[in-house]
């Protein structure tokens, strides 16, 4: 068993406490809580070998006995891929992570921010270090982005985005395998990295080394800076509706005619 960290909080997964926050984050969505026979049962986290050191840190901040290996095998990306992973069998450890919120079993669908106080920038981080990732586009773009088939987690981190950055985002899942997509680029990715990857922070250290980098860039004098999306309310649809042509409201509701035709089409279609 591994020395548990000395300044660990008394109780076990106190999601306030910023650690314990970050690392049910990232084990709900990177993790797996398995039932076995009677009260048997584990969890496990699996990573890249590279991240080992992450899993030595749940180690050290978890106060039952748990265990981390090594393998290496075959995958679709790699011939020889070393993984590293996390196993914890404590019934208690499994109880108390099943009631905050991480379900037996697939859970990919289902998992949600927790119903109790807790870090939520923290939390955020936990879950961004696992499904999502950080760094720049193809054209020198900082980005930051989620993939989740949670409709509760992605909601959860454009509510929040919002709040730090002030930037919209409407999820919709992904036609081909019915995922959700949520991306930051430019100056909102650049806010969202400042807030979540802050001095000190517990995380991945390629991502947080990431998230330094993309505080760095500035836009270019020549890119243009589209401005903030107008989310349509009860009263622009009404007004819409009532008009029937795009071009009218357009005038009216000093929008674009593309615009309302679009609204339009979608609020008749039922897509609205």
């Amino acid at each position: 068993m591994a020395d548990q960290d000395p300044s660990a909080p008394a109780r076990f997964m106190d999601l306030q406490d910023p650690r314990y926050a970050y690392m049910f984050g990232f084990i709900q969505a990177d993790g797996h809580l398995a039932r076995g026979t009677g009260q048997k049962g584990k969890l496990t986290a699996e990573v890249n070998a590279r991240d080992i050191d992450i899993l030595r840190a749940f180690q050290r901040l978890t106060p039952y006995y748990s265990s981390i290996s090594q393998r290496t095998r075959a995958t679709n990306f790699s011939e020889s891929h070393t993984s590293a992973t996390w196993s914890l069998c404590s019934l208690e450890a499994r109880n108390t992570l099943n009631e905050l919120g991480l379900p037996y079993g697939r859970k990919s669908m289902n998992i949600r921010p927790p119903r109790v106080d807790f870090s939520r920038r923290d939390y955020l981080r936990g879950v961004i270090d696992a499904d999502g990732s950080v760094g720049h586009t193809s054209k020198g773009l900082p980005f930051i982005s989620l993939t989740t088939a949670s409709t509760a987690l992605a909601a959860y981190l454009c509510h929040y985005a919002r709040k730090v950055t002030g930037a919209e985002r409407t999820i919709k899942r992904n036609a081909r395998d019915g995922i959700y997509n949520v991306l930051y680029t430019k100056e909102a990715a650049q806010g969202l990295a400042e807030h979540l990857y802050y001095d000190g922070c517990l995380g991945l250290e390629r991502k947080k080394t990431k998230a330094s980098e993309i505080r760095g860039w500035v836009r270019p004098a020549d890119m243009r800076v589209a401005p903030p999306r107008r989310r349509w309310s009860r009263t622009d649809d009404e007004t819409l509706l009532r008009l029937k042509d795009p071009a009218t409201a357009a005038v009216a509701l000093e929008r674009t005619e593309q615009s309302c035709t679009m609204r339009l089409w979608r609020l008749r279609t039922g897509r609205a």
